[in-house]
């Protein structure tokens, strides 16, 4: 697939998920590389107004489960998270996150991910890694 193609087929799949009431979207694509943005906006703050951490972490393992799901031979094969973690760094208060999750290991059972989130000003909101469990389908 190319790119066009793949960022198509990652839409589709995110239709009426969280993802999608989260406003992310997927900006680029690759087996190498998944970049996307997040609004800072009502959907995504916690009471003081500020990004909220658990906003941040969903956007972190939506990039990392696609990029995990371009990497396996889906449908018969898939990935789940195994283990997720969090350093928020900045917050933000408005606009756009921007996040991109590159590999660290991809391998036939497990996979690793580092996703960094950035805001408009390309400051570090928060790094993230990644564990994911490649599963065959029954």
């Amino acid at each position: 697939m190319n790119e066009n193609e793949l960022i198509q087929f990652i839409q589709d799949h995110e239709k009426n998920t969280l993802a999608e009431n989260l406003g992310i979207v997927v900006t680029s694509a690759s087996k190498e590389m998944i970049e996307g943005k997040m609004p800072v906006d009502k959907r995504t703050k916690q009471p003081l107004g500020s990004l909220h951490g658990g906003a941040s972490v969903a956007f972190a393992e939506t990039l990392g489960s696609i990029a995990g799901t371009i990497n396996v031979n889906y449908p018969e094969e898939f990935v789940v998270g195994a283990e997720i973690n969090a350093n928020h760094i900045k917050s933000a208060k408005s606009g756009w996150v921007y996040g991109k999750a590159i590999p660290i290991h991809i391998g036939k059972r497990t996979h690793v991910w580092e996703i960094k989130i950035k805001n408009e000003d390309d400051q570090l909101i928060c790094v993230s890694r990644m564990t994911l469990a490649v599963v065959k389908s029954s």
